[in-house]
């Protein structure tokens, strides 16, 4: 069975000597009702043998509707609970959530109907605190969180 591997992007930015991440919240029915443990960083698939990189800031750009530029930090990949590996950059940057333009995907809603509709596979996009961010991100991601925080914060008080 082939690894299922996934990149993606850990936008931060400072505010008030606060460290904030930007998290999207998943599209379509299955998550419309979710919210704490249920956010991600902007992320996506890519094959063994694709530039990483190159697919995060796809992803993300897909995703979001924005183009990053910047320093791209690499943090350790992280494995979730589905056996998923997610390599994530952290990348200094502001974005506005409610210019958020994300892609699409199909799906039959309800089950069973023979009705396909068309949903967004990224609903809304926020700023969170890293207390707000570890209650909002799923649970196998937080770990990115903890590395974010350890290089970030120590890169500032060396200022």
């Amino acid at each position: 069975m082939a690894k299922r591997l996934s990149a993606g992007i850990l936008l931060y930015r400072r505010r008030s000597d606060a460290l904030e991440v930007f998290l999207v919240h998943p599209g379509g029915p299955f998550w419309a009702k979710k919210d704490d443990g249920a956010w991600s960083i902007p992320k996506g698939e890519y094959a063994e043998g694709d530039d990483p990189l190159a697919a995060a800031k796809r992803e993300f750009q897909e995703e979001t509707g924005f183009a990053l530029d910047g320093t791209f930090t690499p943090l350790a990949p992280v494995k979730q609970p589905s056996g998923k590996i997610v390599s994530a950059w952290a990348v200094e940057g502001d974005v506005d959530p409610a210019s958020l333009t994300s892609n699409t995907f199909e799906l039959e809603w309800p089950p069973k109907s023979g009705r396909r509709r068309e949903f967004p596979e990224v609903d809304r996009a926020g700023w969170f605190d890293l207390p707000a961010a570890r209650r909002k991100l799923l649970p196998g991601q937080r770990p990115l969180l903890d590395q974010l925080e350890e290089r970030i914060l120590r890169r500032w008080a060396d200022r």
